[in-house]
């Protein structure tokens, strides 16, 4: 897989900015993603240096439309821990 192909979107909460300032990021990642795959990739893309990453799969949560009801899509969400040494990544253009 390409690095372009492991990173989906960064996930913006409240809760992963906070983290930001520790420089801890949250990705959804592809499903079929590795711990090694989203450390080269977020390096690869981000020139950074990454100290350890953490990934969790997420469930899809039952919704209803009237009598017909279904699942959203299960992702992967992988939280990147950049060593202290390395530059921050930028998210958002600071103008």
């Amino acid at each position: 897989m390409e690095s372009r192909d492991v990173i989906l979107r960064p996930i913006i909460t409240e809760a992963s900015m906070n983290e930001m300032d520790n420089k801890r990021y949250t990705f959804e990642v592809d499903l079929r993603a590795n711990k090694t795959q989203v450390k080269d990739a977020v390096e690869d893309i981000f020139e950074v240096e990454v100290a350890k990453v953490n990934i969790m799969n997420v469930k899809g949560k039952k919704k209803r439309m009237g009598r017909y009801e279904g699942y959203t899509r299960k992702r992967r969400k992988a939280i990147v821990t950049l060593k202290p040494e390395s530059k921050d990544i930028q998210l958002f253009n600071e103008e």
